[in-house]
């Protein structure tokens, strides 16, 4: 797998029928480790490691229903109120972060309406802030602690 800009973290990792999987603590079983599953495991425990994110408060592949289609969003963390308030988009390395990422992660947000929207392929990552009030979208230099977003 490619070098990712994030902390290196210890996975669970066990090989099964040839292929290389790794446990999901969050939904507790193990899934095939594609270069997009290592971003999100990898970013999910970034986020609890380096931002004091409580794994209580977090879910992966979160389903959504947007226009009467299932949907399921990579990341999405709740307050101690069990309402959302991160959402987070996760690509494979190879994928650019482009406009149709952001616009994908806005989509969701329809639902979710939540301030913070992250997007990272484990190269980059980019935070924004959302003000609803103004309809206004701020670009952050840094992914917010948990105790700024609650």
């Amino acid at each position: 797998m490619q070098k990712l800009n994030l902390p290196e973290y210890d996975l669970k990792l066990k090989m099964e029928s040839g292929r290389k999987m790794v446990f999901d603590p969050f939904r507790s079983k193990y899934l095939v480790l594609t270069p997009e599953e290592e971003v999100r495991q990898l970013f999910a425990r970034f986020l609890i490691e380096e931002r004091d994110y409580p794994v209580s408060r977090m879910a992966t592949e979160y389903s959504l229903r947007l226009n009467k289609m299932a949907k399921r969003c990579d990341i999405l963390v709740f307050d101690r109120q069990v309402n959302p308030v991160v959402l987070v988009e996760c690509k494979s390395p190879d994928v650019r972060i482009r406009q149709e990422v952001f616009d994908q992660v806005a989509r969701y947000n329809v639902v979710f309406r939540v301030s913070y929207l992250l997007v990272t392929n484990g190269l980059k990552h980019y935070c924004a802030r959302v003000d609803f009030e103004s309809g206004r979208v701020e670009f952050l230099e840094d992914i917010p602690r948990y105790t700024e977003v609650i």
